[in-house]
């Protein structure tokens, strides 16, 4: 029994720290979930892979944030619910269902960490009526 209780609280160590690795997390949510392309943008990478319904590229920093603002400001958003997230090969991620007044978009944002900070390196943007066919 006493082992299988260190087995116990040896997973639930590791499953917490897994958890632990981005500890911003949150934030980038409340930004996403508020629209709010200013407190998103200071975990920007230098360059950032962007897939919208209608484009796809890789933007600057500053592009980034034009582009990702002008898709919030058209789009309104309303609620970001996560939907899974966790981390694999380094990478950190989150996805989830943006809705927005336009329509919902299912959306993920990938991380990669550089020193001891995570930065943002990809974010999609899938309508979830196109993503579902």
């Amino acid at each position: 029994m006493k082992r299988l209780t260190g087995w116990i609280l040896a997973l639930m160590a590791i499953i917490l720290v897994s958890y632990r690795s981005f500890d911003n997390m949150d934030v980038v949510v409340t930004a996403i979930r508020s629209g709010n392309v200013t407190h998103l943008s200071p975990f920007f990478d230098v360059r950032v892979d962007i897939t919208l319904p209608d484009k796809s590229d890789t933007y600057s920093k500053t592009q980034a944030e034009m582009v990702i603002g002008d898709f919030f400001n058209t789009n309104v958003v309303q609620n970001f619910k996560i939907t899974q997230q966790g981390e694999s090969g380094g990478t950190v991620f989150c996805a989830g269902i943006l809705q927005t007044r336009s329509g919902n978009y299912r959306t993920s944002l990938f991380f990669r960490q550089k020193g001891d900070k995570h930065f943002l390196q990809e974010i999609r943007f899938q309508n979830v009526e196109y993503a579902e066919r």
